[in-house]
């Protein structure tokens, strides 16, 4: 469901109200984020077991849709829902206690690959809000013919389909424009695409940033 992004929150650290950049933001700034690091050092290995089973459950969810032959469409919008939460999550993770490895990911890329980068991930998420909720998987997901054989192509090659704007009266104005700004992503990164060039793009550069975060520290 579409998530009800609040205007406001309070630094985890410090307990100043602040304006999150980041959907996932914990601190109103990186000195606090440091401070919270520094008194939770017993806290990484605990988080690093985690996001490490969460990261095998999502190439596991990957791996699946992209060996995934002719199925049948509830067979095959489960296998890209699945993917879609799982790749959302360790998304989510990374951004929210992980921010200096996945900013340094990020940074790594040139700014055409970064950006398409960025834009998937902002597409998945209007996915992961949307589909199944607010408008149907077939609405998102248009299975292709697969020429001299009955049924459809492999999911892989399914693509994602164009949508019109979403009605968004029901949120805050920042939560409003974030979603838009995922809505934007959605048709200017996935819409027209195959469904698994997008896992392809998201598995490469969260197992990147994976391992970042749990060779070198970046807690938070």
């Amino acid at each position: 469901m579409v998530s009800l992004v609040i205007d406001t929150r309070n630094c985890e650290q410090c307990g100043t109200l602040f304006v999150p950049r980041r959907e996932h933001a914990r601190f109103c700034s990186a000195r606090c984020r440091v401070a919270w690091n520094r008194q939770h050092i017993g806290g990484p290995p605990t988080e690093a077991s985690a996001l490490g089973w969460t990261i095998t459950a999502m190439r596991e969810a990957i791996d699946r849709l992209l060996r995934a032959g002719r199925l049948d469409q509830p067979h095959a919008f489960a296998v890209i829902s699945e993917a879609v939460w799982w790749v959302t999550m360790v998304d989510a993770t990374l951004v929210r206690y992980h921010p200096d490895a996945y900013d340094a990911a990020l940074a790594s890329r040139g700014p055409a690959d970064r950006l398409r980068v960025e834009g998937t991930f902002g597409g998945l998420r209007f996915v992961r809000n949307w589909m199944g909720y607010h408008a149907d998987h077939a609405d998102f997901i248009r299975p292709q013919p697969d020429p001299g054989h009955p049924g459809a192509s492999p999911v892989a090659a399914w693509t994602w389909r164009s949508l019109p704007e979403p009605v968004l009266a029901g949120l805050p104005a920042r939560g409003q424009e974030w979603e838009m700004t995922r809505y934007r992503e959605y048709q200017g990164h996935l819409a027209g695409r195959p469904v698994g060039e997008a896992f392809r793009l998201a598995a490469a550069f969260l197992d990147l940033t994976s391992d970042s975060s749990l060779l070198g520290s970046h807690y938070g």
